[in-house]
């Protein structure tokens, strides 16, 4: 069901969720007056996923050239005897 706006002669604004054929409220809820719907701002608009981007739409040489400056480069792997620091190790003889 859609949602109406609606603006009566003392130009309080109200809406009303409400069906198409249903019957269209004709009084203000807040003073009474007569009221009229009027055009509504329109539905919002909501991006669901993984988005759209201005670069969705680039020739492939930008595209790589965004990746290389906006890609952070991963740190050097570690050797693989080394377990960091040797003191400490948390056993006693």
């Amino acid at each position: 069901m859609p949602t109406y706006d609606y603006r009566c002669e003392n130009d309080h604004v109200f809406e009303v969720f409400h069906g198409m054929s249903d019957e269209t409220p004709r009084f203000c809820p807040e003073c009474g007056a007569a009221a009229k719907r009027v055009p509504g701002g329109g539905a919002g608009l909501l991006f669901k996923g993984s988005g759209f981007y201005i670069t969705d739409y680039r020739s492939s040489s930008y595209k790589e050239g965004a990746k290389s400056e906006t890609t952070p480069k991963p740190p050097p792997p570690k050797p693989a005897g080394d377990s960091g620091s040797s003191s400490g190790s948390g056993k006693s003889d």
